[in-house]
């Protein structure tokens, strides 16, 4: 669901692809990785990563573990739930790209009509899980989310758009504000600009995993942007998003110490250093290698999350605001 293709560049479940047994009869592991494999819980690794930040953040202090607990329960079943959806309006694309080939859609280890209800009833069971131990707005978030994924970016933007990224991102921008909605109730400036800067973070992270596998895209007939723009194009936004979303994350200073801003500064100085190096490459017309700024993505909001986090736990005096 969330940081639309946060874990793509990795492999899948590796328990769908183990060997059957004798007969065709699958082992009770086989079919729990299969349905394991249609929630994607790669993608949902990075989901925790900003969502428990933004608890400690909402409350400058570290959260009741249980109240985290439950958020991150109904949370990745939210998540899941969405992904789930998602792996059955795409199948037909998933079976056309190597990137998705070994989904279990595709390789029929889960009946079509079996992942659309795992997926609803996840959507239900997330509802449930987080109205009665968290409240009933993050509820309602999670369940706006999963809508807005399906019918927005699945159904609405992925195959119409080159902008189906950047618009459709905006649902695994939810996470953090689901987390702070847990802790305080209700939605705040800071929640906001967390979500600006995943909303920011994920054209750049994307990008460069579409760059890698633009082959796959293309033949899907996804107009991911480096399908449908120049090479040179694309490095150009990456490069323009990388540096509204460093700015962005320094819109949190008010709300956080000196700690959290000197590593969101460093860590956004380290990301645009490669990220203007995969445009001088590109600009060079040289072999590039645009998924080591993929992963480096990852490493980098992981830095800046976990900074608040720790800026958070540690309760420094926040810098406020300068007027």
């Amino acid at each position: 669901m969330s940081l639309v293709h946060a874990a793509h560049g990795r492999g899948e479940a590796s328990a769908v692809d183990a060997p059957e047994k004798p007969g065709g009869r699958r082992s009770p592991r086989r079919v729990i990785g299969a349905y394991a494999a249609l929630a994607k819980p790669r993608v949902i690794e990075l989901l925790l990563v900003t969502t428990i930040p933004a608890m400690f953040l909402a409350g400058r202090e570290i959260p009741n573990p249980w109240l985290v607990l439950a958020t991150l329960l109904g949370g990745t079943m939210a998540a899941g739930s969405a992904n789930a959806l998602n792996c059955v309006i795409d199948a037909d694309i998933d079976k056309v790209m190597n990137r998705t080939k070994r989904r279990p859609l595709v390789k029929d280890s889960v009946p079509r009509r079996n992942a659309l209800v795992f997926g609803l009833v996840l959507g239900v069971a997330s509802f449930a899980v987080l109205f009665f131990t968290v409240n009933l707005l993050s509820a309602i978030l999670a369940i706006a989310t999963i809508l807005f994924y399906i019918f927005v970016y699945t159904l609405g933007l992925k195959r119409r758009t080159p902008q189906n990224v950047v618009w459709g991102g905006a649902a695994g921008c939810m996470p953090v504000v689901i987390g702070w909605a847990a802790v305080s109730g209700t939605v705040e400036w800071p929640a906001f600009v967390m979500f600006g800067v995943i909303f920011f973070w994920t054209p750049p992270h994307t990008w460069a995993l579409a760059m890698k596998y633009r082959d796959d895209y293309e033949r899907a007939g996804v107009p991911m942007l480096p399908v449908v723009a120049t090479p040179q194009h694309v490095a150009k936004q990456i490069v323009i998003y990388s540096w509204v979303m460093v700015a962005w994350t320094l819109m949190l200073a008010p709300a956080t110490s000196w700690l959290y801003a000197s590593f969101a500064a460093l860590a956004g100085a380290w990301f645009l250093f490669y990220a203007h190096r995969l445009r001088a490459a590109v600009n060079r017309g040289v072999e590039t290698k645009p998924m080591a700024l993929f992963h480096r993505s990852n490493t980098y909001l992981m830095i800046v999350f976990c900074a608040l986090a720790v800026d958070s736990a540690i309760g420094l005096p926040a810098l406020g605001l300068p007027f």
